[in-house]
């Protein structure tokens, strides 16, 4: 195979606003300042039969074949699909392996937008949100930082459900100190949050009764502590953490306001293109906001 001058990886992209970023990562990249000869696209998602069906879908879209960006029509971008369930530790490494033995030189994008919300409240519910959002999120960043070339970008696709005006003042400032500290010390409130819904107290605890989130608050606090601890490794890799908004998709059950095509803006102009070197901040709306 052919070295790609561009590579990319986009996890949950089978649909929704994951599909949205490799589309709009298609469209975007010829006007981008990262544009430099071949761009692939690694669309990736649990089902085969998804990942394939959305591969096909992007491949005869008529606003991409329109604007001629995919190598079929003349174009730079090819999008190809990879399995990877980021709730599935060895799902993630063998990815990576992929990754590693096709592009020893390294890839430049990673955007983490997979992730679950589950109906109603429980231990088991907890367990299984924090699997995903939070661990899983959490395994595949570390699993793509080091293969991120210099001046690359990694984003978390986490949510301004997980601001930190839900929480005591305690909880709070734990979050705060946390995401300046260590990803361990991020983990602790995880677990503190998860032992308090085990005992039925998480109220008292300073916690909302919301599973996903307490899981998205401590997504976007561990990516401000990878993203301190990238920056002194001094290769210009910008790790950020955005909100799409609230976008009409599976996951908000139809009821969103913007379309994932809108969704997917942020999260690519954090990829793609120049935010001034800013890193470990929280954005929305294509802006840094309040976490």
């Amino acid at each position: 195979m052919a070295v790609q001058s561009r590579v990319a990886a986009v996890t949950g992209a089978n649909k929704g606003i994951g599909l949205a970023i490799v589309r709009q990562l298609a469209l975007q990249y010829p006007s981008s300042p990262f544009k430099s000869g071949p761009f692939l696209i690694y669309l990736t998602a649990r089902s085969p039969e998804r990942g394939a069906e959305a591969v096909e879908t992007l491949n005869n879209d008529a606003q991409l074949k329109q604007a001629k960006v995919l190598a079929q029509d003349g174009g730079d971008t090819t999008i190809k699909y990879h399995a990877l369930d980021i709730g599935d530790q060895k799902s993630i490494h063998a990815f990576i392996h992929v990754l590693k033995q096709e592009h020893p030189e390294g890839i430049d994008f990673a955007i983490n937008n997979a992730g679950v919300a589950l109906d109603g409240f429980d231990s088991t519910i907890v367990k299984n949100t924090l699997a995903t959002n939070y661990y899983g999120t959490l395994e595949a960043s570390n699993a793509f930082l080091p293969l991120i070339r210099n001046s690359g970008r990694l984003v978390n696709v986490s949510s301004t459900a997980g601001r930190l005006n839900k929480y005591s003042d305690e909880i709070r400032n734990a979050f705060l100190s946390a995401s300046k500290t260590s990803v361990p010390a991020v983990t602790a409130i995880m677990q503190q949050f998860h032992t308090a819904v085990d005992d039925g107290r998480e109220k008292e605890a300073g916690f909302p009764s919301a599973a996903y989130a307490v899981s998205k608050s401590g997504e976007t606090a561990f990516t401000k502590v990878l993203a301190m601890e990238e920056a002194k490794r001094n290769r210009g890799v910008l790790v950020n953490a955005c909100c799409p908004g609230y976008v009409n998709t599976d996951m908000t059950k139809g009821r969103g306001r913007k379309t994932p095509d809108q969704g997917a803006m942020t999260p690519v102009m954090l990829a793609l293109h120049d935010i001034g070197g800013k890193f470990g901040e929280f954005w929305m709306g294509e802006e840094v906001t309040e976490w």
